[in-house]
């Protein structure tokens, strides 16, 4: 006859090596951590902001997200392009992308980050974007091409009107940030004529 010891110890195997497993997960959930120095502040700060608000959708391994699909084949409707891989520059394209939705306006929610937070995440996304593709002989690669600046992408606002400094009205262009340096501008003229 079996003895009622014998019968715990398979149901005790059992449970020693289901919590070991379920110890194992979740010191695995979350070990993943921005990898922007935090001296950093703006580009922090943006990585932060990337992380919450567009991990569901991006990847890029600096802000620790994983959104982008890994195939093709198994690619869903809201997959972005996988940003560890696609060079984000200059940082007025960035600021181009969160003001209108993306360059398609399809998926991508318009202003998804608004003013200061804005900026905080283009830095982010112009500074640490492309930086694992692959290398291609004769191009250079994305951080041998110039980030830009927002004063850049905001300058040409004064010198030609609301429509950027090459009048474009695409991803290349300056029309978005140009438009919002416009009104800041503005805001700031009035402000200062009030008493």
């Amino acid at each position: 006859m079996i003895s009622a010891r014998m019968r715990r110890a398979p149901k005790l195997l059992l449970m020693s090596a289901a919590s070991i497993s379920l110890a194992a997960v979740t010191t695995a959930c979350g070990t993943q951590r921005i990898s922007v120095p935090k001296s950093q502040t703006q580009a922090y700060h943006g990585a932060v902001l990337f992380q919450q608000r567009c991990s569901g959708c991006h990847t890029l391994s600096y802000a620790a997200t994983h959104g982008s699909a890994a195939s093709v084949k198994t690619a869903e409707f809201n997959n972005g392009p996988n940003l560890d891989v696609v060079c984000e520059r200059p940082i007025a394209r960035v600021l181009y992308a969160i003001e209108n939705g993306g360059f398609s306006g399809a998926i991508m929610p318009q202003n998804v980050v608004v003013g200061q937070d804005a900026i905080d995440v283009a830095k982010f996304v112009a500074t640490y974007s492309g930086r694992k593709a692959p290398k291609v002989p004769g191009v250079p690669s994305c951080v041998q091409k110039p980030i830009g600046s927002i004063l850049a992408a905001t300058a040409s606002v004064s010198t030609t009107g609301a429509t950027g400094a090459t009048g474009a009205t695409g991803p290349t262009g300056t029309t978005g940030p140009a438009k919002a340096a416009a009104r800041h501008a503005k805001a700031k003229r009035t402000a200062k004529r009030k008493p």
